[in-house]
């Protein structure tokens, strides 16, 4: 047997309390592990530990499996009676049986030796305080991404349109306001709701100095250019009473040049009170304009604009603290984006989730990661993050035409082993955003664009569409993927087209429970070696099928199943880059 492929943990994503009842427990092993049992009961069943009793448990086979690209991962869901658990693997490859514990391999004879001591994997105690709880209504919402300066433009009262660049179609730089604000926003929220969007995320809306607003000079403050308190609690009330829920971004890594308590540093150095709250290396504290290179403090990136806030600091956690039940109890949000989320204090994020969750037991809490962020997702910290792997994982599969659909396969399922169930059912999925080149922008192929929605809009987890991408809306990378949201040009018959088609995916993912649910299979049934096939289930066994041809043939599909979403499919026929999405009967 493969010895280096097995492994196990009692802890992160390897095994862990589902709810109060139920625990998880999961398995990786190499290829050559044909069939897998589970030895499981209470650790008491035979008396106290330490006792001269034998101890066996209950033997059941672990059914479920995914593929990744060199392992199996197999997982299975136990009702341990009393919440607590001891157990061991039988492993079966074609010619061996071995027994996995907690301190090794053991033979039949060795597992069967009389007095031997044998280490199990236990689990103490599944005790209600420590189940990662995630918010419910998350896994039913479509998200809109939103930068607000270049979505909509509101009139605001006393505000000169001298100081806005003109709106246009095209290119946009970092250094151009062109005016889009909350008023703006809320005028679009029946537009919004007809679409199917049941959340915005807003880029940030406090008081900074540019106009991604990542810079941020008071976090108490509505950005006067965007509005003020009145007009995004208006904004957030409307959007309620839509079904329309309201996340906002908080950037609390770092702050802008004229934060109140960077000022005080600047001027007073070491002697301010504020001197703590950064992470300055050198003392005094040259006010020189250059990057953050030499070290003389830290910064987001290397921008000396952006100071680094210490995160540790007790202070600090208490203001911040207190500034997001501010936007909790004045504005009654739903959800916090953290920005820069992996560089935040592990220390920072666990106090500020325990007094927001008293806050507001629903609130969600989403971290800016691009990759493995499992530290971060334990049930103390953020819900979710920003699924940059499934993006990436998505995107690179449909640019490198050698990969070949089973690397698709282990792509996803990598994706999804990352994490505990409760986070993935919630997961922030999303496929562009104001950091990245747009979709559209990447293949400049509609069709390639729809097999990838697809995709977004029946995995597991939260889809999150970028403004704009309801018509297609092109953009490179920052800052030209920030452009204008063209209104006046939305009613166009081939707006109107794209629009339909999106409005189809939403409507689907609303309607059909196997979209959203968190079981899926590949059963590789097609021969085209660059045809994504997989299925969805529902909690009834309910099958949801999804075709894309990602090859440079047609191929033909068995006639079967009730049509959802399709595009360059008739007749049985999936042409190139065709995607289908239907209904199967239940076999």
């Amino acid at each position: 047997m493969e010895f280096t492929g097995v492994y196990h943990k009692t802890s992160e994503q390897m095994s862990y309390a589902l709810n109060e009842n139920e625990l998880v427990v999961n398995l990786k092993t190499g290829y050559d592990v044909r069939r897998v049992f589970i030895h499981h009961g209470d650790p008491f069943e035979a008396g106290i530990l330490g006792g001269n009793e034998k101890w066996t448990g209950t033997r059941e086979e672990i059914v479920f499996k995914k593929r990744l690209r060199h392992q199996i991962w197999w997982t299975t869901t136990l009702q341990p009676p009393y919440k607590r658990c001891k157990y061991y693997f039988e492993l079966h490859t074609e010619t061996e049986i071995w027994y996995y514990c907690e301190d090794g391999f053991l033979t039949k004879d060795q597992i069967d030796m009389e007095g031997r001591m044998i280490q199990c994997f236990t689990v103490p105690w599944m005790n209600p305080a420590d189940v990662n709880c995630t918010p419910g209504w998350v896994n039913d919402t479509i998200w809109y991404q939103i930068f607000p300066d270049r979505f909509c433009r509101g009139e605001i009262e006393g505000e000169r349109k001298e100081d806005f660049v003109p709106w246009r179609k095209g290119k946009v730089t970092n250094e151009e306001r062109f005016g889009g604000n909350l008023e703006g926003i809320r005028q679009k929220l029946p537009y919004l709701a007809d679409l199917g969007i049941t959340g915005i995320y807003l880029n940030p809306i406090m008081e900074a100095e540019s106009n991604h607003k990542y810079d941020t000079t008071d976090y108490t403050k509505i950005d006067p250019h965007f509005g003020d308190k009145e007009t995004f609690a208006k904004l957030v009330k409307e959007a309620h009473s839509l079904g329309i829920r309201i996340m906002v971004d908080a950037v609390f890594n770092h702050c802008g040049p004229k934060f109140a308590p960077w000022q005080d540093v600047l001027e007073k150095g070491q002697k301010s009170p504020y001197a703590d709250w950064f992470m300055v290396q050198t003392w005094p504290l040259l006010k020189k304009r250059a990057d953050t290179r030499d070290g003389r403090f830290y910064s987001f990136a290397f921008a000396d604009q952006m100071p680094k806030i210490n995160t540790n600091n007790e202070e600090v956690i208490d203001y911040f603290c207190g500034v997001c039940e501010g936007w909790i109890t004045d504005y009654d949000i739903d959800g916090i984006r953290f920005d820069v989320g992996n560089e935040v204090s592990h220390r920072f994020l666990k106090k500020i989730r325990e007094h927001l969750k008293r806050c507001k037991e629903d609130i969600y809490l989403l971290g800016e990661i691009w990759h493995d962020a499992s530290q971060w997702l334990m049930g103390d910290e953020y819900d979710s993050v920003m699924n940059y792997p499934l993006m990436s994982g998505i995107h690179d599969f449909f640019l490198d035409k050698g990969m070949k659909k089973e690397e698709f396969e282990y792509m996803i399922n990598r994706c999804y082993t990352m994490y505990m169930q409760q986070n993935n059912n919630v997961m922030f999925n999303l496929l562009d955003s104001h950091d990245t080149e747009r979709l559209m922008n990447r293949f400049h192929d509609l069709d390639m664009f729809y097999q990838q929605l697809a995709v977004l809009f029946t995995m597991p987890g939260s889809p999150c569409i970028y403004y704009g991408t309801e018509i297609a809306m092109e953009g490179g990378h920052d800052p030209d993927c920030r452009r204008c949201m063209p209104w006046d040009e939305l009613e166009t018959p081939k707006n109107q087209e794209k629009i339909r088609s999106v409005k189809s995916l939403i409507r689907m993912r609303k309607e059909e429970d196997a979209c959203r649910s968190l079981y899926f299979h590949f059963p590789g049934e097609y021969g085209n070696e660059r045809c994504v096939e997989y299925i969805k289930l529902d909690e009834n066994q309910n099958e949801l099928e999804v075709l894309l041809n990602c090859s440079e043939n047609e191929m033909k599909v068995r006639p079967e199943g009730e049509i959802l979403f399709s595009r360059k499919y008739k007749d049985g026929i999936l042409e190139k880059n065709g995607t289908l999405i239907r209904r199967k009967k239940k076999r």
